[in-house]
Formats: structure tokens, C-alpha cells, sequence
């Protein structure tokens, strides 16, 4: 579904802002952080987390923090799996994983340990 779609079928207003932040959430490859995504965005951040809230809020947006308390956004996909460095908190998603647990909503699973240039140094 595209981004203006999605956001005229929860009733969300569409401002230029609100759609460049999906925008660029939904073509990331991983979840971002705050400091990720406001390289290529000009918003303060009290406004880029009330529009965070509300994207949440609405069940467009999933969220989760990582080892380094940073808060890391994705629009809503199919439940999958999510690794976090231990070592240098980078953060990707593992889609190979099937995840399905009848009756429970999940929305996220976080997998901790090293990825594999952290594996490989001493």
C-alpha cells in the first residue's frame, strides 16, 4: 500500500513532513534511529516524536530500543526478527526467520550477539 493511501485510511492528516518521514522509513533496508533519518529530514525533534507517537499510535510505524537505548523505527511489515550487535549496536532485520505463534500478535523479536565483523575481531 503507498504511504498516502496508508495515511488517508487512519484519517492522519498528510503534511509534506509526515510524508517524507515514511518515506524515507519505508525504503530503508533496516530500522533508523532518530539521528539516522534526520540527516535527510528537516524537522525538530519534538515534532519527530509526536509524529513518531502517532504513526504508532495508528499501527504504521513499529519501534523497538537497542543495547544502545536508542529507539529504532520501521513502517509495520509481516512480523520478523531483528539483530543487535553487542558490540557496535548496528541493528538489521532477518527476514529468513519464520515467526509464528498461533493466538499472539508479534511485533517484534530482538536477536543480541555479534554480528559477523565483530565476530571476526578479537
Amino acid at each position: 500500500m503507498k504511504i498516502e493511501e496508508l495515511i488517508k485510511d487512519k484519517n492522519i492528516k498528510l503534511t509534506s513532513a509526515r510524508l517524507k518521514l515514511l518515506q524515507i522509513l519505508e525504503v530503508a533496508d533496516k530500522p533508523l534511529c532518530y539521528e539516522e533519518i534526520k540527516r535527510d529530514i528537516s524537522m525538530d525533534k519534538a515534532t519527530f516524536y509526536r509524529n513518531i507517537s502517532k504513526f504508532e499510535e495508528e499501527g504504521i510505524l513499529n519501534a523497538f530500543e537497542s543495547n544502545d537505548k536508542k529507539r529504532y523505527f520501521e513502517v509495520k511489515q509481516n512480523a520478523h526478527a531483528h539483530f543487535v550487535c553487542i558490540v557496535c549496536n548496528s541493528v538489521e532485520c532477518i527476514k529468513n526467520i519464520e515467526i509464528n505463534l498461533p493466538k499472539y500478535e508479534i511485533n517484534n523479536v530482538i536477536i543480541n550477539g555479534k554480528c559477523p565483523s565483530c565476530a571476526t575481531s578479537v
